[in-house]
């Protein structure tokens, strides 16, 4: 080992070096502040937030077929999907949907299972809740889809 090389660790050049790098980026300028309330971020277009279960437009009835093939490709088991058979037609009518989100993981694979395009998953990010009651989504809620607060000054 040199005397140059002993000098630097004794020193801690290398350190010094770390740290005048690190606090360059905290300069005023070089900061960067968004202001969330007022502007909402940009979202990454295939960003998977707050979930939704589509209607019909033309006669707003639910897409649902209640085949219950999103509760089977959940990896958490966090949907529940309740039916009914209709004896006149002969075809299953949803009568409950509820998706617990505070153990969802976006991953999508309950949209990706879904042969109807029923469920969504939007790009909603604002899901914040104080009860965990507020956090398991019906069917109503579903239906309505996420309704994202606007803030103003």
């Amino acid at each position: 080992m040199t005397w140059k090389q002993t000098l630097k660790r004794l020193f801690l050049v290398d350190l010094l070096r770390g740290l005048r790098r690190t606090f360059a980026y905290q300069a005023p300028s070089k900061c960067y502040t968004e202001q969330y309330p007022q502007e909402r971020p940009i979202v990454a277009e295939r960003y998977r937030g707050a979930p939704r279960l589509n209607n019909n437009p033309e006669t707003s009835e639910t897409l649902c077929i209640a085949c219950n093939l999103c509760a089977l490709a959940c990896p958490e088991n966090l949907i529940v999907v309740g039916w009914q058979r209709d004896e006149q037609s002969r075809r299953k009518v949803l009568t409950t949907f509820t998706y617990d989100l505070s153990r969802c993981m976006f991953c999508g694979l309950c949209e990706d299972a879904c042969p109807t395009d029923a469920l969504e998953l939007t790009q909603d990010f604002e899901m914040a809740y104080y009860t965990r009651e507020g956090a398991i989504w019906d069917r109503h809620m579903l239906e309505e889809g996420p309704t994202p607060v606007r803030y103003t000054r």
